[in-house]
């Protein structure tokens, strides 16, 4: 059994933690006060300060917003790297831009830590199913190292390469799920204002080159996959908001490698619409709501 400081008790990071601590010595550290109780009523422990959570801890496991939240609870004073005792295994969770991602992972080992990036796909069901899946940057050690704590939180675990590549990994799979997200929506408006029933499209193709995940797991229209969101009002699995932020990210790793992503953009700009008209929280399959004039 190992001892493993969490940092970051959000909507996934929570019941990852959860579920790290059916196995293991689980403390955690969020803002939140009832992030942390929850934490503990379920059987791991909280933490007052990073430094309490980190200081003793075989692994440390983040999940936090975003880069600028990585880079200070990893860097800062009394950040992971000044209080993690020699040989801790750093494996952060969060979806953040590459660059950043490569800045910690170097700073790390310089500090003589073994660090992954492993940010994940699945969203909130797939955190509290421990079937999340994990694109891990880093060294093939701090890969193998990693595995069989992310085993514990995912279905799906892949070695993306060095350092950052788990976010290159991640940004490139939710660039291409808003964009399909958006074309399959934009298939099930038309067929409807055509005459088409939802349920025969989906049934032709669900089965013709036209499938793809965003249809037949996830789709957009109520009726033919009952889990989607859209049988429950658009509640959030995977909130618009949190799409935007990944084709933000998207769009910033274009830019730097100078590749033109024009379909990527456009998608961004539908997801912008909608967070400004108040629907950021809806889940981002409802976007249809707003390409049919709902809001």
């Amino acid at each position: 059994m190992s001892r493993i400081g969490f940092i970051g008790l959000g909507n996934m990071g929570l019941p990852m933690a959860i579920n790290l601590a059916a196995d293991h010595d689980v403390i955690g550290f969020d803002l939140s006060p009832d992030a942390k109780a929850a934490l503990a009523a379920a059987g791991g422990a909280a933490a007052e300060t990073i430094e309490q959570a980190v200081a003793q801890a075989d692994v440390v496991v983040s999940m936090l917003p975003a880069g600028k939240h990585v880079e200070s609870v990893y860097l800062e004073d009394t950040g992971v790297l000044a209080h993690a005792k020699a040989g801790t295994l750093l494996i952060d969770s969060s979806t953040i831009d590459v660059d950043t991602a490569r800045k910690v992972s170097a700073a790390a080992q310089a500090a003589g830590f073994s660090m992954v990036d492993a940010p994940v796909s699945g969203g909130v069901g797939g955190a509290r199913g421990g079937t999340l899946t994990f694109m891990v940057g880093g060294s093939p050690e701090g890969f193998a190292a990693a595995k069989p704590y992310l085993d514990i939180m995912g279905k799906n675990i892949f070695h993306a390469g060095g350092a950052g590549n788990g976010q290159v990994a991640k940004i490139c799979n939710n660039m291409l799920l808003g964009i399909s997200m958006v074309g399959t929506a934009e298939a099930f408006m038309l067929g409807e204002k055509l005459g088409l029933d939802a349920q025969t499209l989906f049934d032709i193709s669900a089965t013709a080159s036209g499938q793809c995940w965003s249809m037949t797991s996830y789709c957009p229209v109520p009726g033919p996959v009952p889990t989607s969101p859209a049988n429950n009002d658009y509640q959030a699995g995977f909130a618009a908001a949190m799409m935007l932020k990944d084709l933000g990210l998207a769009q910033e790793a274009s830019s730097s490698a100078d590749c033109e992503t024009p379909m990527g953009q456009r998608a961004m700009q539908l997801y912008t619409q909608m967070a400004e008209k108040g629907e950021g929280e809806l889940d981002f399959s409802g976007i249809i709501k707003m390409l049919r004039g709902d809001f």
